[in-house]
């Protein structure tokens, strides 16, 4: 049985959860961290979630969980078994967790954590539209970011992309993230996993955060 270590409502964790549903896998989550906390014995000296262990084998950073999810179970699917598309899903997956990420959660984190306003994340929200529209560019020929199909590599993306898209700022037109965004709404997967509601201020997060402890 595959066990993960992490909060439901941790984006890191739910880039697990969501591959762990595109594949059907039986797993165990125990929430940890944030207003959760840790506890003694967890099985990474950085502190950081998610954590997936499966039988003797422990691993963790997030993308790292989602390429040996991925790469052990899901090979012809998640893990495509031409040379060419995992190597452009792992492209994309880097890209989302170097340029990507430091543009989207100094924003998401001043919005909701720190409750900071718009004008005060004007340089943030710039930054991180700046970034989407490099996304929107490559899916204007693209309808998932290695081909045709959902490999890992949507997944990071898709997992910030719905807080991108329910967050209270002005977004620039980008219609084909927009279009790659709705098909990944339609995937039950995401929709169980990914879609949680996170509250507008750093009260209701932790409320939020509490309300999901427990939900498989």
């Amino acid at each position: 049985m595959i066990s993960v270590l992490g909060r439901r409502n941790s984006a890191n964790v739910q880039k697990l959860m969501w591959c762990l549903g595109e594949l059907g896998l039986e797993y165990i989550r125990e929430d940890i961290a944030g207003s959760l906390g840790f506890p003694n014995d967890y099985p990474n000296l950085n502190q950081v979630v998610p954590t997936v262990m499966d039988g003797d084998i422990t691993v963790w950073e997030s993308n790292v969980c989602v390429r040996y999810i991925a790469r052990t179970y899901g090979v012809g699917s998640l893990w495509p078994d031409d040379p060419k598309t995992p190597s452009l899903a792992d492209q994309w997956m880097d890209w989302h967790r170097g340029n990507f990420s430091n543009a989207f959660f100094p924003l998401f984190g001043g919005k909701i954590k720190m409750g900071k306003d718009n004008d005060a994340l004007k340089n943030e929200i710039s930054n991180c539209a700046a970034q989407y529209q490099i996304l929107d560019q490559h899916l204007a020929d693209n309808a998932y970011l290695a081909g045709d199909t959902l490999p890992m590599g949507d997944i990071p993306m898709g997992t910030v992309t719905y807080r991108y898209m329910t967050l209270d700022i002005e977004r620039p037109s980008l219609p084909n993230v927009e279009r790659w965004y709705q098909a990944l709404t339609e995937r039950p997967a995401f929709k169980q996993r990914v879609m949680i509601w996170y509250g507008t201020n750093a009260e209701e997060w932790v409320a939020e955060e509490k309300k999901n402890a427990n939900i498989q």
